[in-house]
């Protein structure tokens, strides 16, 4: 109810507003028709030429802006509403002469200089447009050489001089170290330029000056997130957040930073403020999801993976998670149901490939298993855990004389790999090639005996066999001896 009240006690004012500009759009009507009673002023040609150029009537606002020029030959404020007019037609070299004489007439105005500016970068001449504004920031005070330095730093930017953009939004802050857009904008290149130090004096230096500057803090926070120094990090969000309770960027690198730490339950709760103060948003409750996943509560985390799919539904990685937290507890076919949903939108993930062909063969279905199996390996060939999965199921399906040959024609690159001499081993072992398989399992163990537990996971039914048990136990001791 008060918020109507509010909303309309505002309205008269608009109305009549909005009568002012109809009554001048009428008198430059009568005045475009030779009527002579009409009369307009320079900061009504002004009202007019913005009013056309917003309704995207360019050709009507440059009549304007003639007719404003002849009326008003020497108005500087009209000369830089035509230049702006020539700008967007691309008449750049037209636009900076014009500018040139409005600069005689008035050189206070710091419109002529951003103008000028556009247009030397639309021409690809940054270092003109450089020397534009650094010749007028020692001019001018305040809020103008803010201006004039903010303008400076997007020259920078289009030129991709990265580390001069961060070099004059510093400069910006040492003017008015309180300057909201100058705050904004800093905490992005300070991330983009890794210019974490710096900025942790910088923002350091102003908060000794405006202790309730919550941005300030809040740019303390991510430099010092940006060396990994969770904790301080931490303590600067707190402090943003004390002096607004609402900050929700604040709360969402608050959340960031628990999550790195490994600090599961807290960034939860965190990341929960960020839901009550700010619109829901998928990647919050994503992270939520993800916490809940690390801490092996994978019901919550189902349920936040849900909610996080609903704004995203088209978010394959989503359903991806969701059918892991399944797999996580073994509910094979609610995994395969969401797996399912992740490939309809994203079929050349061999991730996903590999994650539905372990759920088909925990299942039993090896026909469905290698099918997926191979996807992945056809999808990613020179993905060494693609083909290890591969040839597990090769194996679990006890296609030995497959899965031999598949690991013959491998790349040397990956075939040599440790773990497929593991693999190898097995397999000529159920093949009853015994001493073959010795011979390979000897060599495998010698490279890395830490994975002879993948040969185990393989195939524990192998520890049946003596001479297996025998040698295994020979590299454990020799391990046990080394340590």
């Amino acid at each position: 109810m008060i918020i109507f009240t509010l909303m309309n006690k505002d309205l008269p004012q608009f109305e009549e507003d909005a009568d002012d500009l109809k009554d001048l759009l009428q008198q430059f009507e009568n005045l475009k028709s030779g009527q002579s009673n009409s009369f307009l002023d320079e900061d009504s040609f002004e009202q007019i030429i913005d009013y056309y150029d917003e309704q995207d009537q360019l050709n009507v606002a440059f009549l304007a802006a003639e007719m404003g020029i002849s009326q008003y030959p020497y108005s500087a404020l009209l000369l830089i509403k035509k230049a702006g007019l020539l700008i967007e037609s691309k008449k750049y070299k037209e636009a900076i002469a014009l500018l040139n004489k409005a600069a005689l007439l008035d050189s206070t105005d710091v419109q002529l200089y951003i103008f000028k500016t556009d247009a030397y970068i639309a021409m690809n001449q940054h270092a003109k447009a450089v020397r534009v504004l650094e010749d007028q920031i020692e001019v001018f005070e305040g809020e103008d050489k803010t201006e004039l330095l903010l303008e400076l730093a997007d020259v920078y930017d289009d030129w991709e001089e990265f580390e001069m953009v961060f070099d004059v939004l510093r400069r910006a802050l040492l003017h008015d170290n309180n300057n909201e857009e100058s705050l904004h904008k800093i905490c992005f290149w300070t991330e983009f330029t890794g210019r974490f130090e710096e900025s942790i004096r910088l923002h350091s230096d102003i908060i000794n000056e405006h202790p309730f500057n919550e941005l300030a803090w809040f740019n303390l926070g991510t430099a010092y997130q940006g060396l990994k120094l969770y904790e301080k990090a931490i303590d600067a969000y707190q402090y943003a957040i004390a002096i607004d309770e609402k900050f929700d960027y604040a709360y969402r690198n608050m959340g960031d930073a628990y999550i790195r730490m490994r600090r599961y339950a807290e960034a939860i709760d965190i990341l929960s403020k960020h839901l009550e103060i700010a619109k829901p948003e998928d990647v919050i409750y994503e992270a939520i999801g993800h916490c809940y996943d690390k801490q092996r509560k994978y019901t919550q985390a189902r349920y936040y993976y849900r909610k996080a799919s609903h704004l995203s539904p088209t978010d394959d990685k989503l359903y991806y998670k969701i059918g892991l937290a399944y797999m996580a507890e073994e509910n094979w076919a609610n995994a395969l149901k969401s797996l399912q949903s992740a490939i309809k939108f994203n079929k050349q993930s061999s991730d996903y490939n590999v994650a539905t062909g372990e759920c088909y063969l925990q299942m039993g279905k090896y026909k469905d298993a290698l099918i997926y199996l191979l996807s992945a390996v056809r999808i990613r060939p020179n993905n060494a855990k693609g083909w290890q999965c591969f040839m597990r199921g090769l194996y679990v399906a006890g296609f030995y004389e497959e899965a031999l040959g598949q690991l013959n024609a491998l790349d040397p690159k990956i075939s040599t790999k440790p773990v497929f001499q593991y693999y190898k081993a097995a397999i000529l072992f159920r093949m009853g090639r015994q001493k073959e398989a010795l011979l390979q399992l000897e060599t495998a163990l010698q490279r890395s005996p830490k994975l002879a537990k993948q040969f185990v996971e393989l195939d524990a039914e192998l520890l049946q066999h003596t001479s297996i048990v025998d040698m295994l136990g020979r590299y454990r001791s020799s391990l046990r001896r080394k340590k």
